[in-house]
């Protein structure tokens, strides 16, 4: 196959994580390097900046800057919640890509996000395929919520669970300071599937009592009488919930207290949160107990001081990945693991279509859930510990974290 040249652009997608960066700077140095590869462009606020015409000039970045990234939280191109119509119902969105694309002369485009990310990927390799335009389209991987089809974990995941696993633990001890009796409740991120909320149980000793997912239906009369139990035997008890459990009707508990429907972003996604509050004042007034509410909320995401070294290798790794690959002739694919644990932890990359990642969504095993629904069980610690191991070399500057600080030169 003949070497294809042009340039690329870099975009982030969804919500950040603590590693997003890693997986960036990963695709921003194989792109750098890359013969094939003429310029290199950041999408400002994902394909929002291409739509717009924002591109940040990556190659007048300092390239020892540029290293921060693999230690630095959130989005550093931005990020955006932008869904692209159906090209047959209206391509107006992606006959302005293509014009983006010719500008400047684009012939690589990788985008790092979540399960609509890959759609998004899906779409524009599509209409460009279509249009006879030659352009390699490459998903890189990122969500804390590990949901991504196919691939035996997502780049993001393993920090925030160490995150949730060590908030867990610190939590436990706190709750158990005072001679008194509390219920502590806390709610942890998952809309659909409950892989953060699990990982309150590799806390071990310091776990929940109670942990329940959105992957089995939440039972308000059976939760009530689980948390009374225990607070009898014990007097402190400490639930950890996703924001997503549902009744057997699918409806959220979180909206038990509210009177109006959910607010929604454009992919039709609820905005969740309140479900912490809204269990505090049903257990409270069922118990009588001093009830508290926590819920975890962006902390999770880009808690990068207590990021795990095997989650900033990969997500590198995963974004290096898809860019050589695509030099070498390769399109339509997300960079996935395919991961061994016998005898010790192996992790490699993984090619998965486009296609068949896209909006399909991967649960917590039903057989890694009790079955009272309100517990993990072993099969997932044997499955997330390798996913927490290691720590963070992040660089500090009076005490704290430095983070890089780019450029930003708009093309």
């Amino acid at each position: 196959m003949s070497q294809l040249k042009g340039a690329c652009i870099i975009g982030q997608s969804g919500g950040p994580t603590s590693v997003i960066n890693a997986s960036a700077l990963g695709a921003i140095e194989a792109a750098l390097d890359s013969g094939a590869i003429t310029r290199v462009y950041g999408a400002a606020n994902g394909i929002k900046g291409v739509l717009d015409d924002r591109l940040y000039i990556m190659d007048e970045e300092e390239r020892e800057e540029l290293k921060r990234l693999r230690h630095t939280p959130s989005s550093a191109l931005g990020s955006c919640r932008y869904k692209l119509k159906d090209p047959a119902t209206d391509d107006t969105d992606y006959k302005r890509i293509l014009e983006i694309f010719k500008k400047y002369d684009v012939r690589y485009f990788f985008y790092n996000g979540g399960n609509d990310s890959m759609d998004t990927c899906n779409k524009i390799s599509k209409f460009m395929q279509q249009n006879g335009y030659e352009c390699r389209v490459m998903g890189i991987p990122k969500t804390i919520d590990n949901d991504l089809f196919g691939t035996d974990h997502c780049p993001g995941y393993g920090s925030a669970a160490k995150y949730i696993a060590t908030s867990c633990m610190e939590i436990y001890l706190d709750a158990r300071v005072y001679d008194t009796g509390m219920i502590t409740i806390l709610e942890i991120m998952g809309r659909h599937a409950g892989w953060l909320t699990a990982a309150a149980a590799l806390a071990g000793d310091y776990a929940p009592d109670l942990i329940y997912l959105p992957e089995t239906d939440f039972d308000m009369e059976k939760f009530l009488e689980d948390v009374q139990r225990i607070y009898t035997e014990r007097g402190k008890v400490i639930v950890a919930v996703s924001e997503g459990i549902h009744d057997k009707d699918g409806k959220l508990i979180a909206e038990y207290g509210s009177a109006g429907p959910q607010q929604k972003d454009s992919f039709g996604h609820a905005q969740l949160g309140g479900l912490a509050a809204t269990l505090a004042a049903i257990v409270k007034d069922k118990t009588g107990a001093k009830v508290r509410g926590i819920e975890f909320s962006l902390l999770q995401r880009c808690a990068s001081h207590v990021a795990s070294k095997t989650d900033i290798e990969e997500s590198y790794a995963s974004g290096r990945a898809a860019v050589e690959n695509a030099v070498n002739g390769v399109t339509d694919k997300m960079v996935g693991f395919k991961c061994t644990r016998d005898g010790g932890y192996k992790c490699e990359i993984d090619l998965l279509p486009l296609e068949t990642v896209a909006n399909t969504e991967k649960k917590v095993p039903r057989e890694w859930i009790n079955d009272a629904g309100n517990g993990i069980l072993q099969g997932y610690i044997d499955y997330a510990l390798p996913l927490i191991a290691g720590e963070t070399e992040q660089e500090k500057e009076n005490g704290l974290p430095r983070f890089a600080k780019m450029r930003k030169t708009l093309a």
